[in-house]
């Protein structure tokens, strides 16, 4: 068992250090709110400290799940950073969804100290965060991940070291690209049903065994037709996430026309004060250009 001090206690990371502790790793938490650090102490044991240095001191791991790129500077760099407290040898892994660059500058500034650092977004959600079934996307040296996937693995249904620094952001843009993709065309195909007059569900039911199937169709069909968006991955971290993908597309000359088309739609989802809706809420958007049947 190790020291593992967790650094962000959102809907993702809160419950990804429970599963750490329930592990029997000896858990120390940081959260920029100092009462969901308490109240998660309280519920799981462990304890918790005042800033990210404290919590990096004497620790064997620093994982972090935190909000974007400055989110991620500001709990590793700086006199209460992370790094700050952390030994020689010990591992940094960071499973928030940031750019590439961002992961890079960290690498560097980890390795200044004889830290190690590992990329290793995820994906799954909230459901998968809870469950204990995320996949763990990784990047970073050979060696450091050896020692991070068995302490990952408390919360990972798959965890895989994807190449160098920085390869687990890209993998993870990658993820991103084609979600977006399919919750459109979930989307177009549900609003053409409705349109057609056919029963969604009963459509479902017969298209989802067959090559129209997909994650997003098992677990989005229903909450989509009732016109329910608080499932899952918010609107406004999908427009992050994907401004990060077009950034990045930008720099090494990637096409992506669709990811870039339905980054608007996103924007028109905002725009209908739906910012903290699911993804699959693209939907709504159909409906509310379409009109009632």
């Amino acid at each position: 068992m190790a020291k593992v001090a967790f650094l962000g206690l959102g809907v993702m990371g809160y419950p990804m250090a429970g599963h750490l502790a329930a592990a029997g790793h000896e858990i120390t938490v940081f959260n920029r709110t100092a009462a969901k650090a308490g109240k998660w102490v309280d519920q799981h044991g462990g304890k918790s400290a005042a800033t990210p240095r404290e919590a990096a001191q004497g620790q064997d791991f620093v994982m972090s799940c935190v909000g974007n790129d400055d989110d991620l500077r500001s709990v590793c760099l700086g006199e209460d950073g992370a790094l700050a407290g952390m030994a020689a040898g010990t591992v940094f892994v960071d499973h928030t969804t940031v750019s590439a660059a961002v992961t890079r500058e960290l690498f560097g500034a980890a390795g200044d100290r004889d830290v190690a650092f590992v990329d290793a977004p995820v994906s799954g959600g909230q459901a998968g965060a809870e469950n204990g079934q995320l996949v763990i996307m990784c990047g970073g040296d050979q060696g450091a991940y050896d020692r991070a996937e068995p302490v990952m693995n408390a919360y990972a249904k798959l965890c895989k070291r994807l190449g160098d620094s920085g390869a687990g952001q890209l993998t993870k843009m990658v993820n991103q690209i084609c979600i977006a993709g399919l919750v459109q065309g979930l989307s177009e195909g549900l609003h053409f049903a409705e349109k057609a007059g056919l029963d969604g569900r009963a459509v479902v039911e017969v298209i989802g065994g067959g090559a129209a199937g997909s994650w997003q169709m098992v677990n989005r069909y229903e909450t989509m037709l009732d016109d329910e968006f608080e499932h899952g991955f918010a609107v406004d971290w999908m427009r992050k996430d994907l401004g990060i993908c077009l950034a990045t597309a930008n720099e090494n000359g990637a096409s992506l026309p669709v990811t870039a088309l339905i980054d608007q739609f996103y924007k028109d989802v905002q725009k209908l004060g739906g910012g903290r809706w699911d993804t699959s809420s693209l939907i709504r958007r159909l409906r509310a250009l379409d009109g009632p049947g």
